[in-house]
């Protein structure tokens, strides 16, 4: 299977914030990214995005995105402790660059969270 390449899009980010577009899992063909992976019903912040017709938590009403349970769960902090994400800064940028403007950054420096 060809590897992907690392663009651009804003349809890949994860609702979470991270970007599915540089994820090495994405890249190899083994998951559509975030959006498109009906197999992740069990993530609560894809559920509630979906539900709420939210593109990611950035469009959520929660002024400070550690208070949301959903975004900062026990597995959530563990996750990005061990991947050294940073969810919180990857959804701040989006609401204060755009999608388009972190897409753009994250495929350019080929990460998948700030950190």
């Amino acid at each position: 299977m060809k590897t992907r390449e690392i663009t651009a899009d804003e349809k890949l980010i994860a609702y979470c914030g991270l970007y599915c577009g540089a994820c090495r899992a994405f890249l190899k063909g083994s998951c559509p990214g975030c959006s498109e992976n009906n197999r992740a019903s069990w993530c609560k912040i894809r559920s509630c995005c979906i539900n709420n017709s939210y593109a990611n938590c950035s469009a959520c009403q929660i002024d400070n995105y550690k208070t949301c349970t959903k975004l900062n769960n026990f597995i959530s902090r563990i996750f990005a402790l061990v991947f050294k994400s940073n969810r919180s800064a990857c959804l701040e940028m989006i609401k204060e660059k755009g999608a388009s403007a972190f897409s753009k950054y994250m495929a350019e420096n080929k990460i998948i969270s700030l950190k």
